[in-house]
């Protein structure tokens, strides 16, 4: 196996970064010395900070969207919508600091409502929608726009969320696992057909 090359270890040390302590601890020279190269090697990849965490979030989307969109496949909708909670919950839960940069921190060149979120190679929204068309086509949901009832699911696990990792709830993982699932079930039983 081939060590990995400079670029490759530039993006991973900012990784790790930003997974322990956040984006706003990804400095060009503290990531070459946690990658063992010198800041220039650094700025020879990766023009500045920016181009470097749009990198490393390109990556860490394609890496989550390889099993997200698989989870619950073949179950019938209202299973693959609460798979794809729980998977999501896996994430922000597990990876509180990369979920708050891809997802709600401010950065350049980010996906923006509608167009983008449209696009089936969204890989956070692409799997959900998918799973609100099968339930509009099963006729459990009446037909709608499938971006805006995937909103409508969605987002208040993600808003639950953002209260949660903020130390807004005060309830053990498991107790705010149920709430979420509970959250989104009276949420689908309002859409239902």
């Amino acid at each position: 196996m081939t060590e990995p090359g400079t670029a490759e270890r530039v993006a991973s040390a900012a990784l790790a970064i930003l997974l322990e302590e956040g984006a706003q601890a990804v400095t060009m020279r503290r990531v070459a010395a946690d990658a063992g190269v010198t800041t220039m090697a650094t700025y020879r990849h990766y023009p500045n900070r920016e181009t470097l965490l749009r990198a490393v979030a390109d990556t860490a989307f394609a890496e989550l969207a390889k099993d997200w969109g698989n989870r619950g496949a073949g179950g019938d909708f209202e299973s693959r919508i609460h798979e794809l909670m729980h998977g999501f919950l896996d994430f922000a839960l597990g990876k509180p600091n990369l979920y708050s940069f891809l997802i709600t921190d401010r950065r350049e060149g980010v996906r923006q409502f509608p167009e983008d979120f449209r696009s089936s190679d969204s890989p956070a929204l692409g799997p959900v929608i998918e799973v609100v068309e099968q339930g509009m086509r099963e006729q459990v949901l009446a037909e709608d726009d499938a971006l805006e009832v995937t909103l409508a699911i969605t987002m208040p696990v993600v808003g639950l969320t953002q209260l949660y990792l903020g130390g807004r709830i005060g309830l053990s993982e498991e107790e705010f696992r149920r709430l979420c699932a509970k959250t989104v079930g009276r949420v689908l039983n309002g859409l239902k057909h």
